[in-house]
C-alpha cells in the first residue's frame, strides 16, 4: 500500500510540474499574440487632403436650417462624420458619437455629413433623433475628402488643418483619431511603427 501511495504522489508531482510548464507556455503565447494584434486605429486612406494639410472650407446648410462652416479655423476641433441611412455600422456608431461629443465637448464639435435624397436623409435624421448634431447634405464635401466607404471620419483642428482621418467601425477606431491628434501623428499605425 505504501508503494501505491508513493507512486501516486510521484505521478501527481509530475502532473503538477507539467501543468506549471503548460501555464508558462500559454502565458508566453498570449504575450506574443498581444504584440502581434496591436490596437488598430482608424483605417487611413491615402486619398483626399493629407494629415497636416489645410482643410477645404465649406459653408453648408444643415437639415435643421442654420448654416455651418466645416474646415474653417475656430475655437473647437471639428469631427466630420460621414454617414448614410443605409449603413448599419453608421447607425450602430450613433450612440458612440453622442457619448464622444458629450465627453469631448470642451474641444470638439461633431458634424454629420451625407449626400443623396433629402427626403430619405430627413427621415433618417428624425428617426435616429440626430438633432444634437449639425447634419449637412453635400456631395462636394464627400468628394473633397475622397470618401469611398462609410462610416468615414475626418478630424479638423482649431487651425483648420486635417489632424486625423479614416474608416471608422468601432469606438476604439473613433477614439484613435483623438489620440492621433494628441500624439501629433497621422495615425495610430504610424505611432506603433515608430515605437
Amino acid at each position: 500500500m505504501n508503494e501505491a501511495l508513493a507512486v501516486a504522489v510521484v505521478v501527481l508531482f509530475v502532473l503538477v510540474i507539467a501543468l506549471v510548464v503548460a501555464v508558462f507556455a500559454l502565458a508566453r503565447q498570449i504575450g506574443v499574440l498581444y504584440e502581434r494584434v496591436a490596437p488598430m486605429g482608424a483605417l487611413m486612406m491615402d486619398e483626399g487632403p493629407k494629415v497636416g494639410d489645410v482643410a477645404p472650407v465649406f459653408n453648408l446648410a444643415t437639415l435643421a436650417g442654420p448654416r455651418v462652416q466645416v474646415g474653417a479655423p475656430g475655437t473647437h476641433s471639428t469631427l466630420v462624420f460621414f454617414v448614410s441611412p443605409t449603413c448599419p455600422v453608421c447607425k450602430k456608431l450613433i450612440p458612440v458619437l453622442r457619448s464622444s461629443a458629450k465627453v469631448e465637448s470642451a474641444w470638439l464639435r461633431v458634424v454629420l455629413a451625407s449626400d443623396g435624397d433629402e427626403a430619405r436623409q430627413r427621415a433618417f435624421y428624425e428617426k435616429a433623433e440626430l438633432s444634437d448634431f449639425p447634419y449637412v447634405l453635400s456631395t462636394d464635401l464627400g468628394m473633397a475628402y475622397k470618401v469611398g466607404k462609410l462610416p468615414f471620419a475626418v478630424l479638423i483642428d482649431e487651425q483648420g488643418r486635417v489632424r486625423a482621418k479614416g474608416l471608422i467601425n468601432s469606438r476604439e477606431q473613433l477614439e484613435s483619431l483623438f489620440t492621433a491628434k494628441d500624439l501629433g501623428v497621422e495615425s495610430i499605425q504610424e505611432y506603433l511603427q515608430k515605437a
